[in-house]
């Protein structure tokens, strides 16, 4: 199980597989693409 922490939000929670795929996780930790 992986909890994950925005600024001290939680935006995620679950599987490795589910968090990976999660959008808000996606744009807090990677970024957002630009074009």
């Amino acid at each position: 199980r992986v909890v994950v922490l925005d600024y001290g939000r939680k935006i995620a929670d679950g599987t490795p597989e589910q968090v990976r795929s999660n959008q808000a996780v996606i744009d807090a930790y990677l970024g957002v693409s630009h074009g």
